[in-house]
This record gives C-alpha cells, structure tokens and sequence, in this order.
C-alpha cells in the first residue's frame, strides 16, 4: 500500500479509504449489512494497509434523518485488534442539529456508537448553503475547538455538496485540517471541482475524495462507445482502474474513498493502489480520458448549469440536484446511483415538486417543471 501525508495534519493515510456508506446488506434491506462478508472484506484491506475508514451517522440507515447501523459496524470491527492502526473517519449530522446542545449529543452518541474514546478525523456532514448556515449560528466552529482541546477528536474537517464560492468561503473561515469532496474525471467542473481541490491544496489542508467512480457509473454497464475508447489504451485498464489512476495521479489528492460493496471490489481496489504514484499517467493516456469525459457529455439531457438563480424553492426542491440526477440517468445510462440519491432527496423533502417561479427565474429558459416532472415520474417508479 502507498501512502501520502495528509496535509497539514502530517499524518500518514493510505492512497485508498474504504467508505462504508456501500456495505453488502441483506434482502435488499440498506439496514441490514451482511456482516460475515463484510468483515471479510474489511479484514482483507487492513491486513493490506488500508488505514483510513470513512463513515457517517445516517450510512445504512432507513433515512436521512435515522441513524444508522454503519457505524455500529465499525465500531465492532476495530474495537479488539485494529483500531490503534486505523484512522477513523466520521461525519456530524448538521441537517437534525436543532440546538447548541446537539452537538455534543451527536458526537457523543458517535463515539459510543464506534467504542472509542476519539475519532480521529471528524467532518461537518455535507455541507451546504443551509447546513452551513444553521451549523455557524449554532457556534459550531467553536464546538470544534472544544473537541479537539477535549481529545474528543484529532482533526476538523467538513465533506461539501455545493458550489464553488460556498466552498471557498467555507475554507477561509476556519483553520481547517482537511475536507472531502466530490471528484472524478466527470466531476472536475462540478460542486467544488478541480478549482477547490487546488485552493484547498494551496492551504495545505488534507483533501479526501469521495465519488471516485461516481457511484458506480463510471464503471458498471459501460457503454460500447467508451469502452472502444479504453481498449485503443497501450496499457490495458478495467474502467475502475482508469478513474482511480486519473486521481492518484494528482499531488493535491491525499485518500481516495471507494464504496465497496464486494469482496471483488476491495481486491481490485487494494491491486490499483499498488501502482497509485503522482504523475504516473502519461500525456496519452491523459487525453483518453478527456475523450471519454467528451463522449460522456454529450449525452447531457438537462442544459442546467447550477447556477442557482431558481433557488430557493418556495417548495424546498433542490431544483439543481433533482436535474443533475436525470442527467445522471441520460449520461451515465444507469439508474442505481441516481436513484439512489434521488431516494436521499426524499426523505430530506427536497425532491421533485412544482411551483411557477423556478421558470421565471432560469437564466437558461429551461422547462424546469416538465423536466421535474419527468424525474419524479422516473425515480418514483423505481422506488
């Protein structure tokens, strides 16, 4: 296993996290994990120096708004022989915090939920315009520092799902140790993108990237048109293969997250990272990927440029989001991630609903009602 040190913290963190959102689970039931193959799994990749483990309160849970069994998991899994060698990584639920009080109550709630005395990486959940209002009102920066002076937790960090000047805003208000993002050879001009991974690098914060195959999409059911671009490769990859190495191929990047849901995956991934250097691809085999990023795009169903001129919703859609995840479906032609997350917006009530005024205010005169329409008819169904 290769290792990078994780920005200013100084520590030593494996090129491949194993995030614990995507665990085998039973009768198709998220709340369920399938526990045998699953520690199986988890053991494979510590004995082969994974270190970094990524989780999160609501992962398999019912909802957004349960807490969820993932974390339990884990906390079995290292409470005897791994958790010295092991950093643990997990996330602050902002969305249910109601009142100052909450705060301790969720990370205290965590730490007996992992049967630890400290996480060592602790994350403001998926921050956003909303999440990160209410969280800074709530004097949230200021629990942080308690945690780390109490030992309660090693280093601050924040996972982020919105735009770029958010992000940035959110880097220079705090004196943070890291942050995750969502980044992939599709996602560079996307939420943070490829300009946040370089202003967070710039500030020596550790960067961790989540959605490194964008749930699957840029591996499972590949369409013949991109895989005829992968085969005319001198050196031959499996599509996982492609989108990891267009990742550890970049200094700023520290810890790669993978969601593995099989023992297979976990091989595989554990095999990539052996070769996972900076600067390793070639300029060739760089324009490959921009060709497949090309192709990809062109299938863009939804010309929405999450602009966000049509939030907020009156309704609290997330009009941009519910548009992003039926371009997904277009583009990607794979339902299991879009709808996935379509299920996410569910049960945060910020799904596919109608007013007038979205139309009204797009800058792009997009039928955002008729394209709201077409994905609640789509991803309801597959519920």
């Amino acid at each position: 296993m290769l290792y990078r040190k994780f920005g200013k913290t100084g520590q030593k963190v494996s090129i491949l996290g194993f995030g614990c959102m995507r665990l085998p689970i039973l009768e198709g039931n998220p709340t369920k994990i399938n526990e045998p193959p699953a520690t199986e799994m988890f053991h494979y990749a510590m004995d082969r120096g994974v270190n970094y483990i990524d989780t999160a309160y609501p992962y398999h849970g019912a909802s957004a708004i349960e807490g969820g069994i993932s974390e339990i998991f884990v906390g079995n899994i290292l409470k005897d022989d791994y958790r010295d060698d092991i950093y643990l990584s997990t996330k602050l639920p902002g969305w249910l915090v109601q009142k100052k009080e909450d705060l301790n109550y969720y990370l205290d709630e965590q730490l007996k939920r992992l049967q630890t005395d400290k996480i060592d990486f602790y994350l403001l959940h998926g921050l956003g315009v909303s999440t990160w209002t209410n969280l800074t009102d709530m004097d949230v920066l200021e629990f942080l520092d308690s945690a780390v002076e109490e030992d309660k937790i090693g280093y601050a960090g924040f996972s982020f799902h919105d735009e770029l000047k958010l992000f940035k805003e959110i880097v220079d208000s705090y004196n943070w140790s890291f942050c995750q993002i969502q980044f992939n050879y599709m996602d560079q001009d996307f939420q943070a993108g490829k300009a946040g991974l370089e202003y967070a690098s710039a500030k020596n914060m550790g960067i961790a990237i989540m959605e490194p195959l964008r749930g699957g999409c840029l591996t499972n059911n590949l369409p013949e048109d991109i895989q005829n671009i992968w085969n005319r490769a001198e050196v031959k990859r499996s599509p996982a293969e492609w989108a990891l190495s267009f990742l550890w191929d970049k200094p700023e990047i520290n810890v790669v997250l993978s969601g593995m849901s099989t023992m297979e995956h976990v091989i595989e991934n554990v095999k990539i990272a052996e070769n996972g250097h900076v600067n390793s691809l070639s300029q060739s085999e760089k324009n490959l990927i921009q060709e497949v990023r090309e192709v990809y795009s062109e299938r863009v169903h939804v010309s929405c440029t999450a602009c966000g001129y049509c939030t907020p919703c009156p309704k609290g859609v997330d009009i941009p989001l519910n548009l992003n995840l039926l371009n997904d479906l277009y583009i990607y032609q794979n339902m299991e991630k879009p709808a996935g997350n379509y299920s996410f917006l569910t049960a945060k009530q910020a799904s596919a609903a109608f007013c007038d005024e979205c139309e009204e205010k797009c800058t792009q005169s997009i039928q955002i009602r008729e394209y709201l329409k077409e994905a609640r008819k789509t991803f309801d169904k597959k519920k």
